[in-house]
């Protein structure tokens, strides 16, 4: 069957006229095409009518009022819409890059280059596209809690500690963003690796840490610590991350036993109370003690000293008094007497005996009157000194007689020991 074949696309008793040469299938498409150009550019009412004999058959309703459009014309068309989407799309290639910003250019997601801020275009996608990094701006992590303190989170801040006590800790985590191509693709999720080193580093650092240390004065130095080891995990794996500070919002023990916990906080101040007084009380008696023992000392020391000149020098007088002794025995035996008496009865009181008298006793005071003419003495001295010379009175002679002890017969024995009974107790 050729195609001028008056059945190629005819229908029985349809409209077709025979003076149209071309498959009919073809014009059928063309005119398909038309009708959609025109209703794309709302020409469906133009007041234009193509005059085709073959259109007056049973298809002529079927493109009444839309006009048909020469391939030339069709051509146009199109070349000015590819022109309206080239603009269009190379337009999209251009994107604003702020000052706290760096753009990541990807070409066929893969990283490309970093450009500064400003305004910046690449080509469009599919072929690049490209990412808007924040360099500048403070990302926070909160472990342990959320919002506030009260909002804990038990499975983040419950730890143990290394004497086997279990602490609550909440802390924060504060970074910035440091190289945009290794926090863009060297991680899946940075933000949760921030998390994950967080908590790996602080129940490291709080593991190796005493409950006490922890809870009081370990605080500064246990974020401290904590940021270090968070950067150096983070660093490890190339994430692009810089930490900025770690802040500690609390540190307790857990609630279920905070009670316990302060009733062994009170005890243990009290320890540190009874301890306190106990070494101020040392501090004040140790010193004391220490001075008492070196003044007994020092003088222990100086009675030694003392002892033993006194000694020295009665060995060397004895040496003296042996020379002379051997010149003179009975000379210096008399006199080493005379002087032991002396030096004895010079302290003693002492009663004289005429034994060859009549038997009277008399009782000499000697002492006492050597002090009551001392003193009698002394006070018409200071008169005398204090009234003038032309009226100074006459010398007294004061006779005082020494009493007389009643006789005793001289076979009478119990006087004599009366006497010598209180010469004993005079001693």
């Amino acid at each position: 069957m050729s195609l001028n074949d008056h059945g190629w696309g005819n229908q029985p008793g349809g409209g077709k006229g025979g003076g149209k040469q071309g498959p009919p299938d073809l014009e059928d498409l063309w005119r398909d095409i038309n009708r959609r150009l025109s209703g794309i550019f709302g020409n469906k009412n133009s007041a234009q009518r193509g005059q085709n004999g073959s259109n007056e058959g049973g298809g002529a309703g079927g493109n009444g009022g839309i006009p048909n459009l020469s391939p030339k014309q069709f051509g146009g068309g199109l070349s000015v819409i590819a022109a309206l989407v080239a603009v269009v799309w190379l337009g999209s290639g251009f994107y604003t890059v702020d000052a706290s910003q760096r753009g990541v250019v990807l070409q066929f997601g893969a990283f490309k280059e970093i450009t500064e801020p400003g305004l910046r275009w690449r080509l469009p996608w599919p072929i690049e596209s490209h990412e808007v990094v924040n360099l500048t701006g403070v990302r926070t992590v909160e472990i342990g809690y959320r919002g506030t303190e009260k909002n804990k989170v038990p499975q983040e801040a419950l730890m143990l500690t290394d004497d086997e006590n279990i602490v609550s800790v909440q802390f924060a985590v504060q970074y910035l963003l440091k190289d945009p191509k290794a926090y863009l693709f060297k991680n899946r999720n940075p933000d949760d690796a921030v998390t994950q080193a967080a908590e790996t580093a602080i129940r490291e650092i709080v593991g190796k840490s005493k409950m006490d240390f922890v809870l009081y004065e370990g605080r500064d130095q246990i974020a401290a610590n904590t940021q270090k080891l968070i950067q150096e995990i983070l660093d490890r794996y190339a994430t692009g991350i810089q930490v900025r500070s770690v802040s500690m919002q609390g540190t307790q023990p857990p609630e279920q036993v905070q009670a316990a916990f302060d009733d062994a906080v009170k005890a243990g101040q009290d320890r540190e109370r009874a301890k306190n007084e106990g070494q101020a009380y040392a501090n004040d008696v140790i010193p004391r003690a220490r001075g008492t023992a070196s003044r007994l000392t020092e003088e222990s020391n100086g009675y030694k000293q003392r002892i033993i000149a006194t000694a020295e020098g009665d060995a060397a007088r004895f040496k003296q008094i042996l020379v002379e002794y051997k010149k003179a025995p009975e000379v210096t035996r008399s006199r080493m007497y005379l002087d032991t008496v002396q030096q004895v009865y010079a302290n003693t009181s002492k009663v004289m005996i005429d034994a060859k008298g009549s038997g009277n006793l008399l009782y000499l005071p000697l002492d006492k009157l050597m002090q009551a003419t001392a003193g009698a003495a002394v006070a018409p001295t200071e008169a005398t000194a204090s009234a003038p010379r032309s009226v100074l009175p006459a010398p007294t002679i004061t006779t005082d007689a020494p009493p007389q002890l009643e006789r005793t017969a001289p076979g009478d024995g119990r006087s004599r020991d009366t006497m010598r009974s209180r010469e004993r107790g005079e001693r």
